[in-house]
């Protein structure tokens, strides 16, 4: 009786040398693939909600101001309460330092408009700690009103570059007419990109 043996076949010179990914390159792989399906989402969460485009109107967004920084005694309102007022948005951070170096220029330039009541400065302090926030506000002596952007509800109609500080002009009418990417230089630089809007 003949009997027959199961040997496993010797592996070729070339099956042996295949192997799998190695686990490095895999989760190279792996990150790359969320990063790219994270970008994708992110650019359709910015597709569907609204934002500010120069020479249109601004999409309406909530204030709800820091106590101590309200608007004429008015803790919340709405960005659209504003017009037929030429409104200044500066959007800023305690942990900024560009921020720092125009504090004291804004504030200088909100003292010279304040009394007119033709002119209305508004602070969105984005992604900020309330203790930072006071820290700076109190720093700087800053007085116009001031609002937390803790979700970045409001920078996300307004701040397409993403970064601080940026500030946005806004005729009587509700639209956008500039955008300052970076820290203003001087009181003159804020009052020329004012005054333009007053005639």
């Amino acid at each position: 009786m003949n009997e027959t043996t199961n040997t496993a076949p010797t592996p070729s010179p070339t099956s042996a040398g295949k192997r799998g990914m190695p686990i490095w390159a895999q989760i190279i792989v792996w990150a790359v693939l969320v990063g790219l399906l994270a970008l994708v989402g992110f650019g359709l969460q910015r597709a569907r909600n609204p934002m500010a485009e120069v020479n249109k109107a601004v999409p309406d967004f909530d204030l709800v101001f820091y106590e101590g920084y309200e608007y004429n005694g008015i803790k919340e309102m709405k960005l659209s309460d504003l017009q037929g007022k030429v409104v200044l948005v500066n959007i800023w951070a305690s942990w900024c330092k560009p921020c720092e170096q125009e504090a004291p220029e804004l504030e200088e330039a909100w003292q010279f408009y304040r009394d007119s009541g033709e002119v209305v400065f508004v602070g969105v302090d984005y992604v900020d700690t309330p203790a930072g926030a006071n820290e700076y506000l109190t720093k700087f002596n800053i007085s116009f009103p001031n609002a937390p952007d803790l979700k970045s509800n409001i920078s996300s109609i307004l701040n397409r570059q993403m970064g601080v500080p940026e500030t946005y002009l806004i005729d009587r009418d509700g639209v956008l007419r500039s955008v300052k990417i970076g820290p203003f230089t001087s009181v003159d630089e804020i009052k020329s990109a004012i005054d333009g809007l007053l005639q």
